[in-house]
Parts: C-alpha cells; structure tokens; sequence
C-alpha cells in the first residue's frame, strides 16, 4: 500500500488530490492518506449547503466551504481534526464495508488508552459520543473511504457553524444527522499530540503490509491544482450543486419585518415573494420577478443594489436582503 501526506491544509487542494489519486493514479495500487484542512465545512454530495450551515457564522469567521465527493452528512475540520482516506479495490470492501477501515483507528487509540467503538454504519465513538465520521464513494471497481478524527478540534466552532438559524426548509436533499460529538482527548488519560496520533494511526495501517512512500510529480501537482480551481474551489460546485429547495425566512429590520419564501435551484433564485409589515413605493413583484435566476453567493448585495431595492421596500437595504436570503 503507498502512503500519501497532503503538504496542504487547503480543502479544496485536498479534496482534489483525493479525486486525483481515486481517478487517476495507478489503479493497480491501493493507497493510503493522510490531510488536514484549516477551518472548513465539509458537505455531503447529495446535499444542500444552505440547510447545513450558519452562513453569517461562515462568512464573519472566515471558514470556507466545500463539498466532497461522497455522500452523508456534514462535518466540521479544523486544524485539530485528522482526516485519513483509503483508496482500495472495490473487491477488497465489498457492501460497502466500513468496519475494515476504521479498525486502525480503533487499535491506534487503544495505544493511547482510549477505548473507541464502530457504532451504528459509519460512526466511531468514544462513552457512546461521536467522534468520528466516514463516508465512502465507489466507481468502477474502485472504492474511496475516508473519515475524519477529532482529536481536539474546537467544538463551539463545531455547534455553531453547522446550525441553521430561523428557516424553514422542505427538499429531497440528505439532512445531517446531529449527534453528541466529542474529541479523543477529552477522554485520553493524557493528551495526544497530533503528530503521535499521525505516526500510531500509520502504524496501524501498515496490518495488512508495509506503507511505501508516495511522492507526487511536479505533472501530479499541476493537475490537482487544476481540479481545484475547475472544481472544488468554485461556487458553482460547493452551492450551486445543491438540489432544489423551498425556504421560508424571516427577519425583523428597522424598517420592518420582512418575510421570504424562496425557491431555489442550482444555488440560484427561482422564485420569491416577500410578505410583511415595510412599505414600498414600486410594485413589489417587479422586484421579485428581477430576481429570478441570481445565485445565492457573495455577490447578492451587489446584485440587488444594482436592482434599487429601497425603491420597492422603504428602509431596507440589499445588504440586509441579502442576509434575510443567504442566512
């Protein structure tokens, strides 16, 4: 088995490079990896971004978001976090089975006098909390497990960027499932350092035989550049590849409560209808009808001050319609 060490705390790069090596390095090689990202929430594919997330949270604290390759629900990384990936033979795993990967984690922990457990389908957790998630992704006869570790990673962070405030959602789209979660050292006699979690949780992948290093190629390196910035850093991937939804907002400004409710599909306005106690001068529904088809990003202010929204809602500013949107 090689072993891979992303020289990247960079979600997107990460994300990229485990796509790279799934879809573009030898198949013939089962591979081994190991990354950190800097603060970030990660997405399941199938689901919507904006039910998974306090965007106010995410933008006033500079946490980027991303969504990975697998299904399930989402989760938090920071640098306190140790995501670990393995890319085998679909034939080596077969139903998708997520025990025989996690079982290193389990015996690299016991080192440490932390008795984990492989609870329910794809959660490790420590006194019955979580503290551990895993995904897979399969195609082609070739099989992506990965998961993440929260070693010590700040768990305010955890609760507050992962919770929706004041909406009301109705979609197809794969809801996270909210458990009790805590880290390891919250339960280790002493605490693990990082680096002695990394070289144990190796060790222990290294069962079945040895790890051999894997060094990527100035070639290897471009391409996984360019799978981020094509894919996994763009807008388009991370928001607009959610599926459709119905929301209903509210939001109490000086100028009055405004109601929305919003459909939206692609990460873009579909339709829209404000109801509440402003006033307005314009006929509302022009506004409402100008903004179909505009994307749910960071550019919204901008879009709807171009739309004069204080003509239409007296007092109230595309800043703060943007924020009754986005959340």
């Amino acid at each position: 088995m090689f072993y891979l060490e992303s020289p990247s705390r960079d979600p997107y790069f990460n994300l990229a490079l485990e796509e790279y090596v799934f879809e573009r390095m030898d198949k013939s090689k089962s591979y081994f990896m190991l990354w950190q990202n800097d603060n970030t929430i990660v997405v399941g594919k199938y689901q919507n971004t904006a039910e998974e997330i306090d965007q106010a949270y995410v933008d006033a604290h500079g946490i980027r978001v991303a969504r990975r390759l697998s299904g399930g629900g989402a989760v938090y990384h920071d640098r306190g976090n140790l995501n670990f990936t393995f890319i085998v033979d679909r034939a080596d795993a077969p139903g998708l089975n997520f025990k025989i990967f996690v079982e290193p984690v389990i015996r690299a922990l016991a080192r440490f006098g932390v008795h984990a457990e492989f609870t329910g389908r794809n959660d490790l957790t420590i006194d019955g909390m979580k503290f551990s998630g895993n995904a897979q992704y399969a195609r082609r006869g070739r099989l992506l497990h990965h998961g993440c570790i929260m070693l010590d990673s700040n768990l305010t962070s955890v609760a507050d960027a992962l919770r929706v405030k004041e909406a009301k959602f109705d979609s197809k789209a794969v809801k996270s499932v909210r458990s009790r979660v805590t880290t390891i050292n919250a339960h280790a006699p002493t605490p693990i350092s990082m680096e002695d979690f990394k070289e144990a949780l190796k060790e222990c992948a290294m069962a079945s035989g040895a790890l051999e290093p894997c060094t990527l190629t100035e070639e290897d390196l471009a391409a996984i550049r360019k799978l981020r910035d094509e894919k996994y850093a763009t807008w388009a991937w991370n928001y607009g590849f959610s599926p459709a939804y119905d929301m209903r907002r509210e939001m109490k400004f000086p100028a009055g409560l405004v109601t929305a409710h919003l459909s939206a599909e692609h990460g873009k306005i579909k339709a829209v209808r404000f109801y509440g106690d402003f006033f307005g001068n314009g006929e509302l529904g022009e506004l409402e009808g100008a903004m179909a088809g505009l994307p749910l990003d960071g550019h919204l202010t901008e879009a709807l001050e171009a739309l004069r929204v204080g003509d239409y809602m007296s007092g109230i500013t595309a800043e703060e319609l943007s924020r009754l949107l986005r959340g």
